[in-house]
């Protein structure tokens, strides 16, 4: 459905909006990002809703369609008290990378705030979805909605069979081990979340055969070492060690869980595999989504599609959201994606089109090209944040963000300032700023290492510190308590310097209640 716009003629005057100013707006953002900006997009679904509903979107991750459990409520409650009593305010928008794409904007927004998020979220995000690699590697667009549905109704299915409390306890320690449920690495077949419920019955008779041949075939007595060496070789390989996904671990050794139960753990892990993207991709995505907004709002200005009020309620909302505190400021809590994204994006845009000198040293293959849309598309379809940053970030950027390198070593009292604007300082800078995106870097390296198969069956996990940073002892007990339920047996982690290879701590779990039973 089309609307004819007249281009003399504002599209909307005032906050009120109702579907047909939305409609006309809609036509006249697509015509600037399809047809100016070259964007590739899925097809868009708009729909709106009330605060409320953005609160429930808010506590089950944004989904329109999601099983149950009660921390989806628990997080509706807090969510819901912040904002009646407006110490926090809501998104303006929420959108779903799935195809159609689907983008939630609320009926509170004014005219205005609706054609800046359908450009924000429509059109930005849906652009980055649809073309970054790490989202065509690691997500199904076509398939997401589908598969939330199968699992809501697979879980449900459970609940009524073998009680809420059994799933409850899977749920609950499937979300405690979330953020070790995803691959880092590419695999050789790429997610094909569509085929998911056709092979739940090849899934179920591939954990009865591995139970069969990890269980039943113990060794009768004790072997020799070099014996019992080539046993644990064969173990390892067909266990698949060492594992850094937890959850398809436990999917697929687990001895005590049932076949349901072991879909209800990859229900979750897929879930956790599907936004893997995104934790890797928070600057990129918003910087898109950001300059895309700010690029068909300016044009439609430009062109009378907008009135200078709504311009000034645009540019009010826009400035906010890029808003940087200085590193002297209370605010300040690190790097605002928006504003670091929003901010990379534009200088690419001015070093394609006005280089400096510095900028042709920096940059020879963008300076000066003349096509600054070609070159946004190409960063966005091929870099996630911690790449971007590393070979995109600009001394001229560095020099307006005024970043600097500082080295805090415990066992001096005062800091050092590391890094300055020099030539080696700005590779310094962004080095160790681009090590701050760097998932790998920030997420805990633990995996697992050996199961004790003829003794007591122990699961045996290995965290590799950085820098001699050991994890937190309430939080790894509490996750490890889970992890051990879930397995059946005792769990043991040992922390391990990485330099080194030296034993740092060890924890020893065994399970509380045993989920599988």
């Amino acid at each position: 459905m089309n609307h004819v716009v007249n281009p003399g003629l504002p599209l909307f005057e005032g906050a009120e909006w109702d579907y047909d100013k939305l409609w006309k707006a809609y036509d006249a953002i697509e015509r600037v990002g399809l047809k100016e900006m070259g964007l590739d997009v899925y097809t868009n679904q708009i729909e709106v809703i009330t605060s409320e509903q953005m609160l429930d979107a808010y506590a089950s991750t944004g989904m329109p369609i999601f099983y149950k459990h009660w921390s989806f409520g628990k997080h509706f409650a807090q969510e819901e008290v912040m904002y009646r009593k407006g110490f926090r305010s809501l998104a303006y928008e929420i959108v779903i990378n799935s195809n159609p794409c689907i983008s939630y904007i609320m009926e509170e927004n004014t005219m205005t705030m609706q054609a800046l998020v359908m450009a924000h979220a429509a059109f930005g995000h849906n652009h980055f979805f649809k073309n970054n690699y790490l989202f065509r590697q690691w997500t199904d667009a076509d398939g997401i909605l589908d598969y939330l549905d199968f699992a809501k109704g697979y879980i449900a299915q459970c609940e009524e069979r073998y009680g809420l409390s059994r799933v409850e306890r899977v749920l609950d320690a499937a979300h405690a081990l979330m953020s070790h449920g995803v691959f880092t690495a590419p695999r050789r077949r790429s997610l094909d979340l569509r085929m998911e419920q056709k092979r739940e019955r090849e899934r179920q008779a591939h954990h009865e055969a591995m139970y069969n041949d990890l269980w039943r075939t113990l060794p009768a007595k004790p072997a020799s070492p070099a014996a019992a060496s080539a046993d644990r070789e064969r173990r390892r390989a067909l266990l698949g060690l060492p594992q850094e996904n937890i959850l398809y671990f436990l999917e697929k050794s687990a001895p005590r869980l049932e076949g349901w139960q072991c879909e209800i753990l990859r229900i979750v892990r897929n879930v956790a595999q599907y936004f893997y993207p995104q934790r890797q991709t928070k600057v990129m995505n918003e910087g898109c989504a950001t300059y895309v907004h700010y690029k068909i709002m300016s044009r439609l200005h430009e062109t009378g599609k907008l009135t200078d009020g709504s311009w000034m309620e645009f540019l009010h909302s826009h400035t906010s959201v890029i808003m940087q505190p200085e590193f002297d400021d209370p605010r300040f809590g690190g790097f605002n994606p928006y504003a670091l994204g929003f901010a990379m994006m534009q200088d690419l845009e001015r070093i394609s089109m006005e280089p400096t000198e510095e900028d042709r040293i920096w940059f020879p293959d963008i300076a000066g090209s003349r096509d600054p849309m070609n070159v946004l598309r190409d960063a966005w379809a091929n870099y996630r944040d911690e790449s971007f940053i590393l070979q995109c970030l600009s001394p001229a950027l560095i020099r307006k963000f005024k970043i600097f390198r500082v080295h805090d070593d415990a066992s001096r009292p005062e800091l050092q300032v590391a890094s300055i604007h020099d030539e080696r300082g700005y590779r310094d800078v962004r080095r160790h700023l681009a090590r701050q995106y760097d998932v790998a870097e920030l997420h805990p390296d633990i995996q697992v290492v050996d199961v004790d198969m003829s003794g007591d069956r122990k699961l045996m996990l290995e965290y590799r510190a950085r820098d001699g940073i050991l994890l937190e002892e309430s939080d790894t007990r509490a996750v490890l308590q889970h992890l051990a339920d879930l397995w059946g047996y005792e769990v043991v982690l040992e922390e391990i310097d990485k330099e080194t290879g030296g034993r740092l701590k060890k924890h020893v779990v065994g399970p509380r209640s045993i989920i599988g039973v």
